[in-house]
C-alpha cells in the first residue's frame, strides 16, 4: 500500500492550456502508418487492388479474342486501343473514368468514418482520446493515399500489358495527332495527376456523407449516385452553359494532353471546379463532424 501511495503521489495531475492532461500529445494518437496498415489488411482493399491489377488483362483478352477491325490509326479511343501501349493505357483510363474510378474514391472516403460508426467503435476512438479533427484528418489522409495508389496502379499495370502485347509505339489521338512514346509517358503522368485532382470533389462529398450517416453503403452509394446524376445531366445539351458548373463536366479534359498542341483551358477549369467543390464539401464535413453527437 505504501508503494501504491508513493506512485500515486508522483503522478502529474496538472493540465495544459488546452485543457488536456499534462503530457498528453494529440499528435501521437492514431498514427497514419497504423491506419494505413489497418486499411490494407481489410479484405475489401485487397480485393479491390487485385481487381485493378486484373482489369487490364481482362480488357486485353477482350480485344485478343474479339473481332479486330484492322484499322489501328483512326477512330475513337476504343478503335485505337491496340495501336500501342500508350493508347491501351488511354483506353483503360477512358473506360474506367466514368464509373470505376469515382466509385473507388467514394469507397475509400465514404467508408472511413461511417464504418467505424457501424462497428460501434467510433466512440471508443474518440474516448482514447483521439481529437475529432485529428481523427478526421488521419482517416482522410489514409483514404487519399489508398485512392492515389489505386489511380496509379491501374495505368501502371495497363502500361505493362500494353508494352508486352502492343509495343512502345506512338500515342495516337482520335483527332489524328501522334506523339512519341517518351512524350506519351509524360502525358500519362499528367493525366493521372489531373484525374486525381478532378476526383477530389468525389472524395470530399463521400467524406461529408460518411460523417453524416452511420451506414458505409449510404455514404459510398450517395457519392456515386451524385456522380452518375451529374454525368447524366451533362449529356443534356439543352442546359447549355449550365453544364460547365457540373462537377463531372471536365472529367475527361485529361485527353487534351494527348496532343501535339495542348490546350490547357479545359484542364485548368476542371481542376479549379473540382478543388472548389472539394473545399466546400470538406469544410462542411469538418463542421458536421465537430458538432456530431457520436453515440456509436
Amino acid at each position: 500500500m505504501d508503494g501504491l501511495a508513493k506512485a500515486a503521489a508522483g503522478e502529474s495531475t496538472g493540465f495544459d492550456a488546452d485543457g488536456s492532461v499534462e503530457g498528453f500529445r494529440s499528435a501521437g494518437t492514431l498514427p497514419l502508418r497504423v491506419e494505413l496498415v489497418r486499411q490494407l489488411r481489410r479484405r475489401r482493399t485487397q480485393l479491390l487492388l487485385g481487381f485493378l491489377v486484373l482489369l487490364p488483362f481482362i480488357l486485353w483478352a477482350a480485344f485478343e479474342f474479339g473481332q479486330d477491325s484492322g484499322n489501328r490509326r483512326s477512330g475513337g479511343f476504343v478503335d485505337l486501343a491496340t495501336a500501342s501501349a500508350p493508347n491501351f493505357v488511354i483506353f483503360v483510363l477512358f473506360a474506367a473514368g466514368s464509373f470505376l474510378l469515382p466509385m473507388i474514391v467514394a469507397l475509400f472516403f465514404g467508408d472511413t468514418i461511417a464504418s467505424e460508426a457501424s462497428w460501434s467503435s467510433l466512440k471508443y476512438l474518440l474516448a482514447m482520446p483521439v481529437p475529432r479533427h485529428r481523427l478526421l484528418r488521419q482517416k482522410a489522409a489514409a483514404s487519399a493515399l489508398l485512392s492515389l495508389l489505386s489511380l496509379v496502379l491501374l495505368p501502371a499495370v495497363a502500361l505493362l500489358v500494353g508494352v508486352v502485347f502492343y509495343g512502345t509505339g506512338q500515342a495516337v489521338s482520335p483527332t489524328g495527332d501522334a506523339i512519341s512514346f517518351g512524350d506519351s509517358m509524360l502525358a500519362m503522368a499528367g493525366s493521372v495527376g489531373y484525374i486525381a485532382v478532378n476526383l477530389l470533389w468525389v472524395a470530399a462529398l463521400a467524406l461529408l456523407l460518411s460523417v453524416a450517416v452511420d451506414a458505409p453503403l449510404g455514404a459510398v452509394g450517395g457519392a456515386v449516385l451524385v456522380s452518375i446524376l451529374s454525368q447524366i445531366l451533362d449529356q443534356i445539351t439543352a442546359l447549355g452553359g449550365l453544364r460547365e458548373y457540373l462537377p463531372t463536366h471536365f472529367s475527361f479534359a485529361w485527353s487534351d494532353l494527348i496532343s501535339t498542341d495542348i490546350d490547357w483551358t479545359n484542364i485548368t477549369e476542371g481542376a479549379f471546379s473540382s478543388v472548389l467543390y472539394a473545399a466546400v464539401f470538406g469544410l462542411l464535413a469538418a463542421r458536421r463532424f465537430s458538432r456530431k453527437d457520436v453515440t456509436s
